[in-house]
């Protein structure tokens, strides 16, 4: 789509759904529009159905984290319009309390993008058929996307050969027996590193020779 015919679109949706809609922005070639959370699905189906959108596919359901928000995670829907060769992007802000309703009544290839974006973000989909975990394990803690997760998690999973089974344990890191040794790279270290002891002593059999 040139981009006279994005402006054209960008502005007739614009005065289409001129309550529904926060802002509208084009940028490298791409439409996206902020949407009211509350009228999602009227917006959505706006865009599936007004002869000049006709955008009639759901590529994907993402969500994106910015903690330092208020409302800190965006949804995103990426829509495409095959007779139109176009693209646009939708996006809706909430929090972790506040629930988006559900598309599958407008597009049910929603379900599983809308179970994946709650696995991994706990983004909360009102009226989805089966919201539950999609791509973690059954009992799996917290939400691992998000930007306050830590990188090791809360339980760590292995096999117990005690058990002759698979156990789930919760995560601890031990410190004590770690020794940091945060030297310069340039200076080097202070004191001798182990393995270190019969470079000294070539060193001084030479210097004695």
């Amino acid at each position: 789509m040139t981009d006279t015919a994005l402006k054209s679109l960008s502005e007739h949706i614009a005065t289409s759904l001129e309550n529904e809609l926060v802002d509208t922005k084009i940028d490298r070639g791409e439409l996206t529009i902020t949407v009211r959370r509350d009228h999602i699905l009227k917006v959505l189906t706006f865009l599936r159905d007004d002869p000049e959108c006709m955008f009639k596919l759901l590529m994907d359901v993402c969500g994106v984290d910015y903690p330092e928000r208020i409302e800190r995670f965006d949804v995103v829907y990426h829509l495409l319009s095959m007779s139109n060769n176009a693209r646009i992007r939708v996006k809706v802000h909430t929090d972790e309390e506040k629930t988006v309703p559900s598309a599958v009544s407008v597009f049910p290839s929603a379900g599983w993008f809308e179970r994946e974006t709650w696995d991994m973000y706990g983004i909360f989909f009102a009226d989805h058929p089966d919201l539950r975990r999609i791509l973690t394990d059954y009992g799996f803690q917290g939400h691992p996307l998000r930007k306050d997760f830590p990188l090791t998690g809360f339980v760590e999973v292995r096999y117990s050969e005690e058990e002759n089974r698979i156990v789930y344990e919760p995560v601890e890191l031990k410190q004590e027996f770690r020794d940091f040794d945060f030297m310069s790279p340039w200076e080097g270290a202070k004191h001798i590193l182990p393995g270190d002891e019969k470079a000294e002593e070539d060193v001084s059999e030479e210097a004695e020779g």
